[in-house]
């Protein structure tokens, strides 16, 4: 059994405009976007799945074909090392392994199935809609299922559907075969998903989340017990340049451009790859686990626009120099636009700041991480994440210190969704920011999907994104501090009572 670790993100209708929170802000309409979010994971790719949040590809499937460039023309490799010679002997042995259990599974028994979907349910489905789910009355419902034999597997297909079903949650639901392996094969491809319905994206539009500028996803893989990671390659757009240079997935990365990448996140990784469209970029990689090692000259496509846009208001007749930023989504640039975005303005004589998230549906979820991390102290939390099984209940903090220090206003409406809560509740919570507006969308939720031993899937609601101060977002959405825009001073007071608050 192999799963998915992702959270969806849902293109919602277009309301009529929101009203203007103050004079000297405006509010233009933004087009609904179905929106790609990155996320942490631990386990195998299979497929996307459906739902409402913000959607987080995790990992691909190793043995994609379809991701990895035509083999390179390289020089053979030195001689294994006795390191390379065990983990040969080791992977060898493995797949001995792999090819009995495969043996055992080729007749998955009806009731094999039903009882396996029945399984990862009661080990891992988190009851987000209050529908009172219990262990127990699960266990009741097995009995019922068993209750007689199953004599077919479109039977064992139905009665999975119908106990999926009884949860009440419209997220968790049955993959036919068929659907669990178109899911495997646009994921290859990189897909978008939402609502049920599948988008496969070309490098144009995909690289609007690519964070490299060069049409990889980078992962972090521990090595050891001392802490130390390695940065592979994780997936390959199949037109983006890195596959034409000839990297593959699985690669490691171990420089750019001369520098050494050892002990870096996969974040900061990303920025060293990035520059201007059409330059170039050397990047070092070792091909599997055993090289060989090559130097790779990448020429650069960014595609992304960027979802960044600022000026600088004057109030109290010029008193006051307010910088207003309005971020209309979570793409591969909204960090790196918003740093440069937020230093010009601060260089201008900014000495507060409006964030614009309205109508901002979300995007790169890694993305609104790190943006919320511009403005917290190091040690405060960004988001937490909660679940039945452990590895979904996960603490992310701020790793470095603000880049401004100065009073926010966030600006919120009906349609800040996803990566956007992340961003106005960390801030919101932490006493940086004020919300102004109305109550956010309300999307939160973390899905896996499973494969069946028969090829057929399940997709299960296993987490959820709660706030510093413990809220949970999914459903019923964020409230503003105030409908209307405040007077700073208000602000200024706001912010010295929360953080009152906070210390005593």
């Amino acid at each position: 059994m192999r799963s998915l670790l992702c959270s969806c993100s849902a293109t919602l209708a277009s309301p009529p405009p929101s009203p203007e929170p103050s004079p000297g802000f405006s509010n233009r309409n933004l087009p609904s976007v179905l929106l790609l979010a990155d996320n942490l994971a631990k386990k195998t790719l299979l497929g996307v799945v459906t739902g409402a949040l913000s959607f987080s590809l995790v990992l691909s499937s190793p043995a994609s074909a379809t991701l990895e460039s035509a083999p390179l023309q390289a020089p053979s490799p030195a001689p294994l090392s006795e390191y390379c010679r065990e983990e040969a002997a080791a992977s060898s042995e493995g797949a001995d392994q792999r090819a009995v259990v495969e043996a055992g599974r080729r007749v998955p028994t009806n009731q094999r199935i039903v009882e396996e979907a029945w399984e990862i349910v009661n080990g891992s489905f988190l009851d987000v809609g209050r529908h009172s789910w219990t262990p127990e009355s699960w266990q009741h419902k097995k009995e019922d299922i068993f209750s007689s034999s199953i004599q077919s597997r479109s039977r064992a297909h139905e009665i999975i559907r119908r106990m999926l079903a009884s949860l009440g949650d419209p997220y968790t639901r049955f993959l036919t075969p068929a659907e669990l392996s178109l899911m495997r094969f646009l994921v290859s491809l990189v897909v978008v998903a939402c609502s049920g319905i599948l988008y496969l994206w070309k490098f144009s539009r995909m690289a609007r989340f690519d964070m490299t500028g060069i049409g990889i996803n980078l992962r972090e893989v521990p090595v050891g017990e001392n802490g130390e990671v390695k940065l592979k390659v994780l997936g390959v757009l199949l037109d983006g340049p890195a596959n034409a240079a000839g990297v593959k997935q699985g690669d490691e990365i171990l420089a750019v451009n001369g520098e050494d990448v050892q002990g870096k996140s996969a974040f900061e990784v990303s920025s060293l790859l990035q520059g201007p469209s059409e330059t170039f970029v050397t990047i070092k990689v070792k091909h599997g686990n055993c090289g060989p090692v090559q130097s790779l000259d990448v020429q650069r496509q960014v595609v992304a626009k960027t979802p960044v846009f600022y000026r600088l208001e004057q109030i109290d007749n010029g008193r006051i120099a307010v910088g207003y930023v309005r971020l209309k989504e979570f793409n591969a640039l909204a960090r790196k636009d918003l740093v440069i975005a937020m230093k010009r303005l601060q260089d201008m004589g900014a000495s507060y700041f409006v964030l614009d998230l309205r109508d901002n549906l979300g995007g790169l979820v890694q993305a609104g991480i790190e943006v919320a991390k511009l403005f917290l102290d190091k040690g405060e939390t960004v988001i937490y994440t909660a679940g039945r099984d452990p590895q979904y209940q996960t603490t992310i903090a701020a790793d470095t210190v603000p880049l401004v220090t100065t009073p926010v206003i966030v600006l919120v409406n009906s349609k800040t969704a996803s990566a956007s809560e992340i961003v106005a509740s960390a801030l919101h919570d932490n006493c940086k920011a004020v919300l102004v507006g109305e109550r956010t969308f309300g999307k939160g939720l973390i899905q896996s999907v499973f494969e069946l031993d028969d090829g057929s899937g399940v997709a299960v609601t296993v987490g959820k994104y709660v706030t510093p101060n413990h809220l949970d977002i999914n459903g019923d959405g964020i409230d503003p501090d105030y409908r209307n825009f405040p007077a700073w001073s208000d602000v200024n007071q706001h912010l010295s009572q929360c953080k009152t608050r906070r210390q005593g």
